[in-house]
């Protein structure tokens, strides 16, 4: 019964979609914003104004579902069933014309796509009366002054295929200083922690009946870096058994999910993106957690810390650590940052940067990256380190130099440009960015 319950929903939620995407109104799939095509007719209205077209999730169907996301969240929220309120709301997000503050995320449909939404959350927050509405594609967060005439704002964020993380939280209200989150059903513990003091513990932080954090501290948004303060949320053991996990503010709707691989072991075949929770995780992200304010407000769903290599440095030096990180967009292209880590303990140091790239992904295993790097001496070196399958590494500047593995060491001064490139087993070529 439940399964034919869902077949006639999603038909009829097609049905709709299908009579309601008509021209004039915003492109949801290429880059937010509110422009709209121009055709010398008015723009129409979305007909999903009302408020008994809302969909309500039961309480508790995330603890009997495969499909643990944002269409397991129930309706919360002391407003929930405020009428007025909520009719407001989904005027805001369907009408083209609404004269509010309106912010699409890169990707997000800047208005409604005509698919009856879920009713997430309805309170007032900090001042402010929050409702929050999800359409399968698009999460939309509606708020209005309690008092005062500034004027009523409406942030849309694409959400697509949100899963048990990344549909986790969801931005309910923001100062420059903290933000609080609205946590999923599932969450059975929250807390807070900074990456730069790995060896710290995890804060307990305080939540409502209805699932709103506490005020939880930003990263300062200026000046040194000094912490970088992240969220550890645990899932219920009802769907997923010791399950912990990280994610990091970056500016937009919902926050972004942090994981870790750890360095190859030989002999071990590569396994998947793991919980930045632990130990090697957490030490490994210490580094370089001040490059995440580098990722704001660009959509991020979630950021890998890849150790692809980790190379034993020149004059007996100790071991420097190569990484990957990649920002993978709710819209589906990514980019990665290649970072280089000496024996030092500082700072990661950018090694080479693409964009829209498979790089470090399941998709683009093979990489390569080089840098500049002076030995306790005084002397400098171009390093270069390659992924597991790299056979090969060679230079022609500043010098013509090549050696057999996926690592290279020679003497260079320090502003010499160079060229880089691996060979893998198969005679491909893969080059290091710059």
């Amino acid at each position: 019964m439940r399964a034919a319950g869902t077949a006639a929903l999603l038909l009829t939620a097609a049905v709709t979609a299908a009579a309601l995407t008509l021209p004039g109104v915003t492109d949801g799939g290429g880059g937010g914003g509110d422009r709209a095509v121009d055709d010398g007719r008015p723009a129409p209205v979305s007909r999903v104004t009302r408020v008994d077209q809302l969909v309500r999730t039961p309480a508790d169907v995330w603890a009997d579902t495969a499909r643990v996301d944002f269409t397991a969240w129930p309706a919360r929220g002391a407003r929930a069933g405020d009428r007025p309120l909520l009719s407001r709301a989904l005027k805001a997000w369907a009408d083209p014309a609404w004269r509010g503050r309106r912010t699409a995320e890169p990707g997000a449909a800047a208005t409604g796509t005509g698919r009856p939404p879920h009713l997430l959350y309805a309170a007032d927050v900090d001042g402010r009366a929050v409702v929050v509405l999800q359409d399968g594609l698009t999460t939309v967060r509606y708020s209005e002054p309690l008092r005062g005439d500034t004027p009523p704002e409406l942030v849309a964020a694409l959400t697509d295929g949100a899963d048990v993380t990344t549909a986790a939280a969801l931005v309910v209200s923001r100062t420059p200083d903290s933000v609080r989150l609205l946590l999923a059903p599932w969450i059975a513990e929250a807390g807070v922690r900074d990456l730069l003091a790995p060896d710290t513990p995890v804060r307990a932080v305080e939540r409502s009946d209805d699932g709103v954090t506490a005020p939880l501290p930003l990263p300062p948004a200026a000046g040194e870096c000094r912490s970088r303060p992240v969220v550890q949320l645990r899932s219920s053991a009802r769907i997923v058994e010791d399950h912990a996990f990280l994610l990091a503010d970056l500016g937009g709707l919902s926050p972004a999910h942090l994981t870790y691989m750890p360095a190859p072991t030989p002999g071990v075949r590569p396994r998947p993106p793991q919980e930045a929770t632990g130990p090697a995780g957490l030490q490994g992200w210490a580094r370089g957690a001040c490059r995440l304010d580098g990722l704001r407000d660009q959509g991020v769903r979630a950021v890998n810390h890849w150790v692809f290599a980790t190379q034993s440095l020149p004059e007996r030096a100790g071991q420097g650590t190569w990484v990957c990180a990649r920002a993978d967009t709710w819209r589906g292209p990514g980019q990665v940052e290649y970072l280089f880590l000496g024996p030092d303990g500082g700072p990661a140091r950018r090694a080479g940067v693409r964009r829209d790239t498979a790089e470090c992904s399941r998709f683009g295993q093979n990489v390569l990256a080089d840098t500049r790097w002076r030995a306790p001496s005084g002397s400098w070196y171009l390093l270069a380190a390659g992924s597991r399958s790299v056979a090969r590494v060679e230079t022609d500047a500043p010098r013509r130099a090549a050696a057999d593995g996926r690592f290279l060491a020679v003497r260079a001064d320090e502003g010499t440009r160079a060229e880089v490139r691996g060979r893998l087993p198969d005679g491909s070529e893969v080059r290091a960015a710059g």
